[in-house]
């Protein structure tokens, strides 16, 4: 890492996991983090903000940064486009702060490619059971689409032993805390 440079830090793990409570309690507790704020081509929900909850893009605009080299990630689900763009990012590594990207594994190993300095880590649940009751315990999905992210789930476990750390999300404190001091925060 340069001098003055701030550490990119990608976070991933499996849905339900719990990695949007630990990010929220993460940046209340560390303001000088920025969250990279993703972009897409899918259309605002209510309360969403542009460039507070995504950079909302048109396909086309979309595509044009992937041709251009404009994202340090990208994929697609279920017909939408979902990228980290490439410039805040590096706009805010050079000014000192401290980046977290909490993003999906595919992701993950895109920016392993790019950032070889990043800290990645695997937020991983206690247990399979655990992540499974977290998910049903949200009441908002369908039983098709719970199995989907269960199934989901056990494929993206296989890949934890690719990352930097893996962060057993039992205690939420201590899980914190763990996070925090591999991002060299303590």
């Amino acid at each position: 890492m340069v001098e003055g440079q701030g550490q990119l830090t990608v976070i991933t793990g499996p849905s339900g996991v719990g990695k949007g409570t630990l990010v929220k309690r993460l940046l209340e507790r560390n303001p000088r983090i920025w969250l990279s704020v993703s972009a897409t081509t899918r259309s605002p929900r209510d309360g969403e903000q542009e460039g507070v909850s995504y950079f909302f893009q048109s396909r086309e605009r979309f595509e044009a940064l992937v041709a251009d080299g404009g994202l340090l990630e990208w994929a697609e689900f279920a017909g939408n486009c979902y990228g980290t763009p490439r410039d805040p990012v590096e706009a805010k590594l050079s000014s000192g702060r401290p980046v977290l990207l909490e993003i999906e594994l595919e992701g993950a190993r895109q920016v392993r490619s790019s950032f070889t300095d990043a800290v990645q880590i695997f937020l991983a649940p206690p247990s399979f059971l655990e992540l499974e009751r977290r998910i049903r315990g949200r009441g908002t999905d369908s039983e098709e689409a719970i199995l989907r992210r269960l199934a989901r789930a056990q494929e993206e476990l296989k890949a934890k032993d690719e990352f930097d750390a893996v962060v057993v999300n039992d205690d939420l404190d201590e899980a914190l805390l763990r996070l925090e001091r591999l991002m060299g925060l303590h």
